[in-house]
């Protein structure tokens, strides 16, 4: 596998931090990461990969940002089938419904996310959601 791709959007700089604690996560065992806002990098860059993390936080009434994030996943879905995949985004009210429908998305268009869940954080992560960060991409680099 050449580096592995974090890829995100980031509005507060929240999202964005959560990436760069995956790509820590992913050097730590011994890969290199790429991170990447979302545009910078088209679907078709990630067709060939196996593993990657995408970003995004809840954004309107729990959706995917629009401009960037979604239109980005509009294009990757059809390349989705067999990819592991992290999902992560942070979120300032709610319940997480972004997150569980985007996770929902992935799975139908055929990927494995990884800890079958995303990970969110309620504004800026702290210890306990860097850990899973650290953690989550410790597991990308093993795929």
């Amino acid at each position: 596998m050449s580096n592995i791709k974090v890829v995100y959007w980031s509005g507060t700089g929240n999202t964005q931090m959560m990436a760069d604690k995956i790509a820590e996560g992913i050097q730590a065992a011994g890969k290199t990461a790429d991170v990447l806002s979302v545009d910078a990098v088209a679907a078709s860059d990630l067709a060939e990969e196996k593993a990657f993390a995408l970003g995004c936080p809840s954004m309107g009434v729990e959706q995917l940002e629009e401009g960037e994030m979604e239109p980005f996943m509009c294009d990757l879905e059809g390349q989705l089938k067999g990819k592991k995949v992290v999902l992560f985004g942070s979120y300032g009210w709610g319940n997480c419904e972004w997150m569980d429908d985007w996770v929902e998305r992935c799975e139908n268009a055929g990927a494995t996310v990884i800890g079958g869940e995303g990970i969110t954080v309620l504004g800026e992560p702290d210890d306990e959601v860097n850990e899973e960060l650290l953690e989550a991409g410790k597991e990308l680099a093993t795929l």
